[in-house]
């Protein structure tokens, strides 16, 4: 059971260094970038040009974790991060993001995440 966990891991990071050959973020164009996990979901923006990560918001972070409370499942609490992460960004000046799905399919939380992102105003 773990040999199979363990490449399908594998897999996901293989997939993740072949879309991060293409995918490039900017000052004025940062890399949102997802990562998953059994039950949350992260999602940060990054300048790679300088290699700094400019803001970040996690479903388990002290800050939104009452917002999610009344949250049921998994891929709405997804919506929700990307909403909160796109009134921040917008905040801070940023407008338009490149997505970087993390090697993960674009499906159930991570396309939720994209969703509420986009309906928080972040255009991809």
């Amino acid at each position: 059971m773990a040999n199979k966990q363990i490449k399908r891991e594998r897999l996901r990071q293989r997939r993740h260094l072949r879309i991060r050959k293409k995918v490039k973020g900017t000052q004025e164009r940062p890399r949102l970038c997802v990562y998953r996990s059994l039950k949350h979901i992260q999602a940060q923006l990054i300048d790679d040009t300088t290699g700094r990560s400019l803001l970040g918001m996690s479903s388990n972070s002290a800050e939104i974790r009452e917002r999610l409370s009344g949250v049921q499942g998994k891929c709405e609490r997804g919506r929700e991060v990307g909403r909160l992460l796109a009134a921040k960004a917008l905040e801070a000046g940023i407008t338009q993001v490149v997505f970087d799905r993390g090697g993960y399919l674009y499906h159930g939380r991570v396309k939720a995440l994209a969703e509420g992102a986009r309906e928080g105003g972040l255009k991809f």
